[in-house]
């Protein structure tokens, strides 16, 4: 073979590799490649996924990006059945990250049919941070959406939500946010319990609130949304309710 054949052939090569697992980067793509060059905090990403309401095969993960956070990525394994905490385990998959809430978090959508674990990442004061792996399980445990939340309104323009467990129990936290008629973030919460005020934070345990936010107008539409997720980052529990204080 002359030398020009062989570097076609290379490239036909590469080439083919780079394209044949939907936009996986087959060369040097492992998250342990990038950790290896890089100051990692771990444990530093709040992110998590949950399966879609239209496409069982499609899974959507959830990152809340912090103001300073560059280069948001999605790495994957190939399969469950692997070291979770084993980066090289996890390649990465070249997808965009979308707006979510009008770009307050990204989302990634991702269309498999096999459960895995996903890692999300991005730099932030020149440092990587990582999130804990998320647990795909759009096929044992597909979330369940719902508008089953109970909304009392006794005080003035301070809404209280409280709801239940649906088909799974194994929720370890809640994800509560508040949200305007133009799907503008108004308050971002984590509670263990399964109730949360507008806007009071005595039981909340993690806040992504960005100041105070607004009073509630009477009469106004606004969007409750929660995401029940379980220790290993999956969102078992989906509601979504529109209301009026």
């Amino acid at each position: 073979m002359s030398k020009n054949n062989y570097i076609v052939c290379l490239l036909c090569c590469i080439l083919y590799a780079c394209n044949s697992d939907e936009n996986t980067i087959a060369l040097n793509a492992t998250l342990a490649t990038l950790v290896s060059s890089n100051d990692i905090e771990v444990d530093n990403v709040i992110a998590c996924a949950s399966g879609s309401e239209s496409d069982e095969n499609s899974i959507i993960a959830y990152v809340y990006p912090r103001p300073e956070a560059t280069d948001i990525r999605y790495y994957e394994t190939s399969n469950i059945d692997v070291d979770k905490n084993d980066y090289s385990n996890y390649q990465r998959i070249l997808i965009e990250s979308t707006d979510f809430f009008n770009g307050y978090l990204r989302k990634f959508t991702r269309n498999t049919d096999e459960e895995k674990w996903v890692i999300i990442t991005f730099f932030e004061e020149e440092k990587l941070h990582l999130s804990n792996p998320i647990r795909l399980k759009h096929k044992t445990k597909p979330t369940e959406f719902t508008s089953q939340v109970n909304i009392d309104l006794a005080t003035d323009n301070m809404p209280v939500f409280s709801w239940q467990d649906e088909v799974f129990d194994d929720n370890a936290i809640y994800f509560q946010v508040v949200s305007d008629s133009d799907n503008e973030l108004l308050s971002g919460t984590y509670t263990f319990e399964k109730q949360f005020q507008y806007y009071k934070t005595e039981n909340v345990v993690l806040n992504i609130t960005m100041g105070t936010p607004p009073p509630l107008e009477a009469m106004s539409s606004y969007n409750f949304t929660l995401m029940g997720v379980s220790e290993d980052n999956w969102v078992n529990l989906l509601i979504q309710k529109e209301f009026q204080p």
